[in-house]
């Protein structure tokens, strides 16, 4: 028989172990995946995979950077994907209906993602409906005011109007810049880099955090909350379009819904990471680290030739353990 003393040893001991995998579970999980991968194909670890690798999550760092921003003032953003999809068909149609130069491309696809953000932002905090019931209502509809603009075809350099005529625009040479190595990597970098200075380091990024901690007692504090929580869903929808920049720069087209099958891994990014370093809120590393889980496995799946359909199970699979990690640590304390 075990003794008080005993039981409560061991029990420390247990949840040591358990705080370790909670800290640097995911870190370790890519590590056992580059290993794993690494002696099931030798084109694993290749210089060319692995820049395919960070290429491959730039974009979705970058729209899981947005997610990150609104979940820490305890909101969330379902909206980044469509917001990505309008900024893709606006900055594309920009070069090729309208000749316009990249300057004028990026600044209206922008502008438009803060209108979007704007909606949201305003119909959650003034007329205060619930974050995720609204984001969600607005992804259907920023999602149909992408396909109406682009009355549902694919934007793409000499296409043919409904006029009957080619459309004369062309895409920009700078432009076609950012969507290639190393510029991608870069801005990814970049943007984790400042997102990650000004929710650490700044007293806007810690007012966000103590209103994603407490909304009632920040404002009893004198924060600005709702200030805050507009200026949140503003970046969130920034970042979202500068996911569907990057991505029309990438492919040079603007496809139909082109940011919606970002959404599921942004998300899942965003979630996973916040448990890197034990940090159990959303960060911009964290957020960095979750995408190259995601990346890392589906690249390494790839090579295993499993087939694409199957490939969200796992996916849907790493999120719940993240997820049932981060809530079960924070429902332990």
């Amino acid at each position: 028989m075990l003794n008080h003393e005993q039981i409560r040893t061991k029990r420390n001991n247990s949840f040591s172990i358990f705080d370790f995998l909670y800290k640097y579970g995911t870190i370790l999980t890519i590590f056992i995946l580059i290993v794993f991968f690494a002696v099931t194909s030798d084109r694993f670890l290749t210089q060319a995979n692995l820049i395919n690798i960070l290429r491959s999550i730039s974009i979705v760092t970058i729209i899981a950077i947005g997610i990150t921003i609104s979940l820490s003032i305890g909101g969330f953003d379902l909206s980044v994907g469509s917001v990505a999809s309008i900024s893709v068909a606006i900055v594309i149609s920009m070069f090729v209906w309208y000749g316009h130069s990249t300057f004028l491309a990026i600044a209206a696809a922008i502008l438009a993602a803060l209108i979007a953000g704007g909606i949201n932002s305003f119909m959650i905090v003034k007329v205060k409906i619930p974050d995720m019931l609204m984001t969600l209502a607005t992804m259907f509809v920023f999602q149909g005011i992408a396909l109406t603009y682009t009355k549902g075809a694919v934007i793409s350099q000499n296409m043919v109007m409904p006029n009957g005529e080619t459309a004369s625009g062309k895409i920009s040479p700078a432009f076609e810049q950012l969507g290639k190595v190393p510029w991608i990597i870069i801005i990814m970098l970049v943007v984790v880099f400042i997102v990650h200075v000004f929710l650490t380091y700044t007293k806007h990024g810690r007012y966000m955090y103590v209103i994603g901690g407490n909304m009632e007692a920040a404002r009893l504090s004198g924060i600005p909350v709702n200030r805050y929580r507009v200026l949140a869903y503003l970046l969130s929808a920034v970042f979202a379009a500068i996911g569907g920049i990057i991505l029309g720069s990438r492919v040079m087209t603007s496809e139909i819904n082109a940011g919606a099958p970002y959404l599921m891994d942004a998300v899942a990014a965003t979630y996973i990471g916040f448990s890197v370093a034990g940090s159990g809120k959303a960060n911009a590393v964290g957020t960095l680290v979750g995408a190259i889980l995601i990346g890392v496995l589906q690249n390494g799946l790839v090579m295993l030739s499993v087939p694409y359909y199957a490939m969200d199970i796992v996916k849907g699979m790493v999120l719940a353990f993240a997820l049932a990690l981060t809530y079960y640590r924070s429902t332990s304390l």
